[in-house]
C-alpha cells in the first residue's frame, strides 16, 4: 500500500535564498535594460562614419607610400637581377678560361714544362718557349686574380638582390594588412549606414549633395566677386599662368568623379591621386602621398589668405589629406569613401601648411 506522506516543508532559510535569488535577477534584468547601447541616432551615425572615414583615409595615405616602396623596390630587384646575370656570365667567362689553362696543364704533366724545355734540342726554341711560359704563368695569375674578384662582387651583388627581396616582401606584407584594415573600416562604416532607415540615409545623401552644390555656388559666387572676401584679402579666382594654371584646370575638370582610396585617376580619385594626376596634365611630377606632398615645393606657411590657384593645401598635423586651393578661399579635393570630388571651404580643417609648387 503506497505511502501518502506530506511533501517536506520547505525551510525558512531555504525560502530567503530563492527570494534573494530572485530579487537579484529581477534587478540584474532592470540594470541590463538601463545600460543597453541605444540605437544611434542619424547625427551620430555620420559622426561614426566620418571618423571612419577619417581613419580609412590616413590608412589609404599609408597605403598609397607603401605602394610606392613596393614599385621602387621591385625595380630595384629586377636592376640586380639583370646585374647578377651579367656578373655570373662575367665569372663563367672567366672559369672557362682556367679551366683551359688547367687542361693544357694536366695534358703536358708527364714533364714538368720547364724541363721539356730544357731538353729542347734547340735553344732559339727553348728561349722562345720559355718566354711563351712566363706569359702563361702571367696570364693565370691574372685570371686567378680576376676571378677572385669577380667572385666577390658576384657574391655582394647576390646578398644585396637576397636583401631587397627580403625588404620587397615585408613591404607587400604589410600593403595587405593596410588594404584590409581599410577595407574594414569602410565596411563598418557601410554597415553603420545600413542600420539607418532608408528615409534617414536618403537624408544624409541630400545633406552631402547640398554642401557640394553650396560649396560651388560659393566658388562661382567668388569667382564673380573681385573686391574683397571675408578672409580679408583680395579674392584670387583666375587660373594663374604656366603649370599651376594648367593643374588647377585639370583637377576642377574631375569635379563629381567619385573618391577610391589608392586611385590617382583619370576617372576616380584619392586626395593625393587628384593632386599628382592634375599637376602631371601639367608636365609636372610630384610625390604619391599628402605626406610626400607636403614637402615638394615651397611652404608658403597656413595663412590662407598667402594662397595661390594652384597651391596645395596640407591638412592636419599628421598631413592625412591634401587639397588645390582654385581662389575665393576654397579648395578643391577628393573627400572621402562615398564622396565625388567638390569644392570645399579652405579653412573646413585645419591647416598644417600651404605648398606651392
Amino acid at each position: 500500500m503506497a505511502s501518502h506522506r506530506r511533501p517536506k516543508p520547505v525551510g525558512r532559510a531555504r525560502v530567503s535564498i530563492l527570494t534573494a535569488a530572485a530579487a537579484t535577477a529581477v534587478a540584474l534584468s532592470a540594470q541590463t535594460g538601463a545600460h543597453a547601447d541605444p540605437t544611434p541616432t542619424k547625427d551620430q551615425v555620420k559622426q561614426q562614419v566620418d571618423q571612419l572615414n577619417e581613419q580609412a583615409e590616413v590608412k589609404t595615405e599609408a597605403y598609397n607610400a607603401s605602394v610606392e616602396k613596393q614599385q621602387g623596390l621591385q625595380k630595384q630587384v629586377s636592376q640586380l637581377q639583370d646585374q647578377l646575370a651579367r656578373q655570373q656570365d662575367q665569372v663563367t667567362t672567366v672559369q672557362e678560361s682556367l679551366a683551359t689553362i688547367a687542361a693544357e696543364q694536366y695534358r703536358n704533366g708527364g714533364i714538368p714544362q720547364t724541363m721539356q724545355l730544357m731538353l729542347s734540342s734547340s735553344p732559339d726554341t727553348f728561349l722562345g718557349q720559355a718566354g711563351a711560359l712566363n706569359t702563361v704563368g702571367a696570364t693565370q695569375s691574372d685570371l686567378l686574380k680576376s676571378f677572385k674578384e669577380e667572385q666577390a662582387k658576384l657574391d655582394g651583388q647576390r646578398k644585396e638582390a637576397e636583401q631587397k627581396l627580403a625588404e620587397l616582401d615585408t613591404t607587400t606584407k604589410a600593403l595587405q594588412a593596410e588594404k584590409d584594415d581599410i577595407k574594414a573600416k569602410l565596411v563598418k562604416a557601410q554597415d553603420l549606414l545600413n542600420s539607418l532607415t532608408q528615409k534617414e540615409r536618403d537624408e544624409l545623401a541630400a545633406a552631402e549633395a547640398k554642401a557640394a552644390a553650396d560649396s560651388r555656388t560659393q566658388a562661382e559666387r567668388a569667382s564673380r566677386d573681385t573686391s574683397r572676401t571675408d578672409l580679408g584679402a583680395p579674392t584670387q579666382v583666375q587660373a594663374p599662368a604656366g603649370y599651376a594654371g594648367v593643374a588647377m584646370s585639370a583637377a576642377l575638370s574631375k569635379l563629381g568623379s567619385w573618391y577610391s582610396y589608392g586611385a590617382a585617376g583619370p576617372s576616380t580619385f584619392d586626395c593625393s591621386g587628384l593632386m599628382q594626376w592634375a599637376y602631371a596634365q601639367a608636365g609636372v611630377s610630384i610625390p604619391r602621398t599628402s605626406q610626400a606632398q607636403a614637402g615638394a615645393g615651397t611652404n608658403i606657411g597656413t595663412n590662407i589668405a598667402n594662397a595661390r590657384p594652384g597651391d596645395l593645401i596640407i591638412y592636419y598635423n599628421d598631413a592625412h589629406h591634401v587639397g588645390m586651393y582654385v581662389g575665393g578661399g576654397q579648395i578643391v579635393h577628393a573627400p572621402h569613401t562615398g564622396a565625388q570630388v567638390r569644392y570645399e571651404s579652405a579653412t573646413v580643417m585645419p591647416i598644417t601648411k600651404i605648398v606651392r609648387i
